[in-house]
């Protein structure tokens, strides 16, 4: 079996079993490709891993919509489709807050691992989930470190690239990690109305509340409309506050150790 196929298998074993109420995933019609909570398992033949036009170019935040889900249905439990970046949501939101809808045995995650010409272009230190029904455990591709002054010269490139921003919402709409309901960022402080551009402190106030938060999924890139390349930016900051570039779920980058003491 393919990947899809394989994915569509485990989802059936579970609706059928009855360990899960419902499967969260992305439903193909025509063109279109949406997420979509399968109940039906003859349903689930109309499943997609997000791949549109090219791979990857249909996903959505899936953890999100499930955070949502499992608070409005408590008794109910779910499956998941993840890849290793929504299964990395996963983990952060069930840490950050021990009353998270998401908690052991509500979620059951489906994983499969992304091709390496996608984790390629993702720069992701790990395409695959510790879920992981379909695929390979491949090669990941986090980009190098730099070091303070390059850090600090590419920081310096970035204020004129905040100028872009259209105060959209769409990168914090689109975050798999963003589920609180009153939102820092909204405040007349941080998006002061009819103010374009906005002041910088929207993007940098959000790049430092990312700071080991971020999974590194690109979906807030893929959803801005002036092409901002956000996920650069928190990795910037991630490195200039000393946190390396940290996943949720992956092994920590060995940190340099401090000179001996004489």
């Amino acid at each position: 079996m393919d990947t899809k196929q394989k994915i569509i298998a485990r989802a059936k074993e579970l609706l059928t079993s009855g360990e899960i109420d419902g499967f969260l995933a992305l439903k193909q019609e025509g063109v279109h490709i949406a997420p979509h909570l399968f109940t039906d398992p003859e349903e689930l033949d109309s499943l997609s891993l997000g791949d549109g036009q090219g791979l990857g170019d249909a996903r959505y935040p899936l953890v999100k919509l499930l955070y949502s889900l499992a608070q409005r249905f408590p008794q109910e439990k779910f499956g998941v489709m993840v890849r290793g970046c929504d299964e990395r949501a996963l983990t952060q939101l069930a840490k950050e807050d021990r009353s998270s809808p998401l908690r052991a045995g509500r979620v059951v995650p489906v994983g499969f691992s992304c091709p390496e010409e996608l984790a390629k272009a993702c720069e992701c230190a790990k395409p695959w989930p510790d879920a992981l029904v379909a695929g390979e455990k491949g090669e990941g591709f986090p980009p190098p470190e730099a070091d303070m002054a390059d850090l600090m010269a590419e920081l310096q490139q970035w204020f004129g690239e905040a100028d872009r921003c259209l105060k959209c919402l769409g990168c914090k709409n689109s975050c798999p990690v963003c589920v609180c309901h009153e939102c820092t960022l909204e405040e007349e402080a941080m998006l002061p109305q009819r103010q374009l551009p906005p002041t910088p402190n929207f993007l940098f106030t959000r790049a430092v509340h990312m700071v080991d938060r971020c999974v590194y999924c690109g979906l807030c890139e893929a959803a801005c409309p002036a092409g901002i390349p956000l996920k650069k930016l928190y990795r910037l900051v991630a490195q200039l506050v000393g946190q390396g570039i940290p996943l949720v779920g992956a092994s920590p980058r060995p940190q340099p150790q401090a000179p001996a003491q004489l």
